[in-house]
């Protein structure tokens, strides 16, 4: 097993990317801390998963609220005694073209894409240190490289969450912390599945493998970061986009 006996948080692991690398997680032999806002959802995966004999502990939490953060991080310790693996994968969109996006709307993406991902940082981070070892991975998205319409928020939050990446990983590699990034493309998400099937099949053929991604193939890329197969890769921001960005 790739992952065994390591210790994952995942944010945003009640649906979507978050729940699959969850489950890619625990079959890999890791113990997962499941981090997400959603406690209804979040306790029915828990529950799902504490049945098949899974090692698992679900934490509700708002990433964009430092003390639920250390709250949360203080409860894995003293589940686990460590932290190995860290995954800032909770994210919102808040959609509008700038001339219509409100500031609150522009806000609280920032707050949970953002600074969500500064506060499990920083409240992880020292026990990594301590233990001179940690895989942190930051999910960006294809529209923080190249922009996408209606977007000005959430494309801002995933470029900026590339620049914390590399500096993170300029700051932590001499402590044996591999930080890298992962940026997904157009995937099969409850929030992207809502879309209309004419919008599905606009974005679909701008793929390259002509199909939208799954949300395990997300997670099997974390799931490489996070793994000792990528212990010389840090500061890299990994395209799982189906050929979008080349």
């Amino acid at each position: 097993m790739r992952l065994k006996d390591k210790v994952a948080v995942i944010t945003g692991a009640a649906n979507g990317i978050g729940k699959a690398a969850a489950e890619v997680f625990l079959q890999q032999g890791a113990k997962v801390a499941i981090v997400d806002f959603d406690l209804e959802a979040g306790k029915q995966f828990e529950t799902s998963l504490l049945e098949q004999g899974y090692d698992v502990l679900f934490i509700q939490v708002n990433v964009a609220d430092p003390s639920s953060v250390k709250l949360m991080v203080e409860q894995v310790i003293d589940k686990y005694n460590k932290i190995d693996i860290l995954i800032n994968n909770a994210g919102i969109t808040r959609d509008a073209m700038l001339v219509k996006m409100k500031e609150e709307d522009f806000n609280q993406v920032l707050d949970v894409n953002l600074k969500g991902v500064f506060h499990c940082t920083q409240a992880v981070v020292p026990h990594m240190i301590a233990q001179g070892y940690g895989k942190i991975i930051n999910t960006s998205s294809v529209s923080g490289v190249y922009g996408n319409v209606g977007q000005t928020n959430y494309a801002a939050t995933k470029a900026a969450v590339v620049g914390m990446t590399k500096t993170w990983a300029k700051e932590f590699g001499r402590k044996g912390i591999n930080v890298n990034a992962v940026a997904p493309g157009f995937t099969k998400t409850s929030m992207v599945e809502k879309m209309p099937e004419k919008v599905l099949n606009q974005m679909e053929s701008i793929v390259s493998l002509q199909r939208l991604g799954n949300p395990t193939d997300i997670a099997n890329a974390y799931l490489f970061l996070a793994s000792d197969e990528s212990s010389y890769i840090t500061g890299h921001v990994l395209h799982v986009d189906g050929g979008i960005m080349m």
